[in-house]
């Protein structure tokens, strides 16, 4: 069993991610799902799921750099009885098999889970090719697939088990790198389709997604010191949406943000906006993310700064939104 202490949650940080997937979250859903199997696109030492290999040798299958039959084969796998975890890059897994996921996974209702590594600008040094900032959009517009996005390893343990023992097709967004820091701090219910109030009060509702769920954060500590009082709210599953909590903050709030490491296109934002123009909010909506162009290789805090999504830009953003309200 999983213990959700102190020293667990460190480790796990360590790990990011993906690691928190490979030596956690595998072990787990294979014991607590017998029918489990995890296929990979040539990932398995690079996700960190030799362990897993070596003790479940007949439950691991790489198809090599073959993302699209990846997607096929976990169909089938999954069309025989099967819970399947996909994972590779997040960029290859939704664009380059963005048709396979949609007729095999969307259409079908596959009980499929891609876990989608890398994604953001985390892969900062491999440049484009390797940058994912349109997966949630390309994503969450497939009918019948679940988009997560966790905040931490924690949460990413959390959503992984929570993906397994949830019949259909999900998708599972992985940001960051080694090193995660933590949003949570000790354990807490997750439920797919619920978002967590990280902080609460404040006339400002910053709802976040992702490892930059961390940034918002710091963000609104930022805004306290300048005289701004921030909830933040952590939305770990994008599809479906929890109206209910975005509706509530709108309604108690003067100005709304989104903070994600997508592009401000079809992700979080958006789901934001389409909710919010149906419903007659008055508060305005500032949508922060990663900028309508391609960017240079870089280290990963470095572009994360040219998009405005470090901790002080966040608050500059918002205080500067705020100060022009009436």
């Amino acid at each position: 069993m999983i213990s959700y202490d102190s020293i667990s949650l460190r480790t796990w940080s360590k790990l990011g991610q993906r690691g928190a997937f490979a030596a956690v979250s595998s072990f787990e859903i294979a014991r607590q799902v017998p029918s489990s199997v995890i296929v990979t696109a040539d990932l398995g030492f690079l996700s960190g799921l030799d362990r897993f290999k070596a003790k479940f040798p007949d439950r691991f299958f790489n198809v090599g750099i073959a993302e699209q039959n990846m997607v096929g084969v976990s169909a089938g796998l999954a069309q025989e009885g099967m819970t399947v975890f996909a994972t590779t890059y997040a960029t290859f897994v939704t664009m380059r098999s963005c048709e396979q996921v949609r007729h095999f996974l969307g259409y079908m209702r596959s009980n499929v889970k891609i876990v989608g590594s890398g994604a953001g600008l985390v892969m900062g040094y491999s440049g484009n090719t390797h940058y994912t900032f349109e997966d949630i959009a390309m994503m969450r517009v497939i009918p019948n697939i679940v988009v997560l996005s966790p905040a931490d390893a924690a949460e990413t343990v959390k959503a992984t088990i929570a993906a397994a023992n949830y019949s259909g097709p999900v998708y599972i967004r992985l940001t960051g790198g080694l090193n995660v820091p933590m949003v949570y701090k000790e354990d807490y219910d997750f439920a797919i389709g619920k978002n967590v109030l990280l902080k609460p009060d404040g006339d400002v509702a910053i709802f976040a997604t992702g490892t930059v769920a961390y940034n918002a954060l710091q963000a609104a500590m930022e805004l306290a010191r300048r005289g701004v009082q921030a909830r933040v709210v952590n939305v770990h599953t994008i599809k479906p949406l929890d109206v209910e909590s975005v509706l509530r903050e709108s309604r108690a709030c003067r100005l709304l943000v989104s903070v994600e490491e997508h592009s401000r296109l079809g992700g979080l934002g958006g789901a934001l906006a389409e909710v919010l123009a149906g419903c007659g909010s008055r508060a305005p909506l500032l949508r922060l993310g990663i900028s309508d162009q391609y960017h240079h290789a870089g280290d990963h805090n470095y572009l994360l700064g040219l998009n405005g999504l470090l901790p002080e830009q966040i608050a500059q953003s918002v205080f500067a939104a705020y100060s022009q309200l009436d």
